[in-house]
């Protein structure tokens, strides 16, 4: 069984979900996980996990036909996923208690950019220094280190990118104040939704406090001072 995650457009309409199925179902798949990205307007993003019995390009194309042909259905994107199990929650769980078990700062911001990319489905992830500090971390195939600064730099003036108000971008990030970093994740063909902003936000979050639990164990002093 190969595991593909569909992420779709639907009319938020009773039923529309159950086409879909059916459609997958046709082509001998089966969705095994639903993750509601975001929902307005009258229409709903989800990511479908879905299993195909083999993994075959044809039979992909064919199960993405099938979905189109649903009245008012989009089909974003599909990409190929390790495994055969696919739970976006408790990925971000067992990424929360990875960088929660951290021993050191570079654990730390190792565990942030290696999970939190697999978890967010990025194609790299970063973190960096505000105010022109440099890159300290990164997973992936990541843009030059001018560039990642100098996004981060442009967005803070309009504010961070994981705010729900912002309309979809394939580069996310959300700020570290007291450890004056911030956490940056990438990707192509799909842009990040409110969920997946929230997401970015909160692992940002756990590991903001955790760099000042280390900075208070260690320099009880400069507690304000993580970076």
């Amino acid at each position: 069984m190969e595991t593909y995650i569909v992420r779709v457009w639907l009319p938020d309409r009773p039923g529309a979900l159950g086409q879909v199925a059916s459609r997958i179902g046709a082509v001998r798949g089966e969705i095994v996980g639903i993750d509601i990205l975001e929902r307005g307007a009258g229409r709903a993003i989800d990511e479908l996990a879905v299993q195909l019995p083999v993994a075959d390009a044809s039979l992909v194309e064919l199960m993405v036909a099938e979905i189109r042909d649903v009245d008012g259905v989009d089909v974003e994107s599909v990409r190929p996923v390790d495994g055969v199990t696919h739970d976006p929650r408790a990925d971000a769980l067992e990424t929360a208690a990875i960088m929660v078990g951290a021993v050191d700062r570079a654990a730390l911001l190792d565990a942030a950019v290696t999970h939190g990319r697999r978890v967010l489905g990025g194609m790299w992830a970063a973190v960096v220094q505000l105010d022109g500090g440099g890159v300290l971390a990164v997973d992936g195939a990541v843009p030059p280190e001018a560039w990642i600064e100098a996004f981060v730099a442009g967005s803070r003036a309009t504010g961070p990118l994981q705010s729900t108000d912002r309309g979809p971008d394939d580069v996310v990030w959300s700020p570290m104040p007291a450890a004056n970093l911030a956490l940056v994740v990438g990707r192509e063909g799909s842009g990040f939704r409110a969920r997946e902003r929230r997401q970015v936000a909160a692992l940002a979050r756990i590991a903001d406090t955790r760099l000042v639990d280390f900075v208070r164990r260690n320099h009880p002093s400069a507690a304000g001072h993580a970076n």
